[in-house]
């Protein structure tokens, strides 16, 4: 099991930035953010492979998000730029992939505990 530990997140009005990270201790593969919709789905956003790869984002987030990895500390961060309120949701981390589709929650079989992220317009 990889552990998984999430910190970042908070309240910011509509055009503001945040920064999650995820720290995976002493696993290197790929690191996927993942966010709650209001119908409990996990959609994937973001995810970054080991040596910095090319990332993958979802349409929703392009050219205002970025994921990046700092592998000295496996830690996996994203930064948020241009928040809207259709960005408040819970954002979680996954680890453990499996292999297939990045996007799909099934594929990470460790997941951190979660972080809310609130817009305000």
């Amino acid at each position: 099991q990889v552990q998984v530990v999430q910190s970042g997140g908070g309240s910011v009005q509509a055009g503001g930035s945040l920064r999650l990270s995820c720290t995976t201790p002493g696993y290197t593969g790929l690191v996927t953010w993942f966010r709650q919709t209001p119908r409990n789905e996990r959609e994937g956003i973001a995810g970054l492979g080991p040596r910095q790869t090319v990332p993958y984002y979802d349409s929703s987030v392009k050219g205002r998000f970025t994921i990046s990895r700092d592998d000295a500390k496996n830690t996996v961060y994203l930064q948020m730029n241009n928040l809207s309120p259709e960005d408040s949701a819970m954002y979680l981390c996954a680890a453990g992939y499996s292999g297939g589709l990045w996007f799909i929650p099934s594929k990470y079989r460790s997941w951190g505990r979660g972080t809310q992220v609130t817009v305000s317009s």
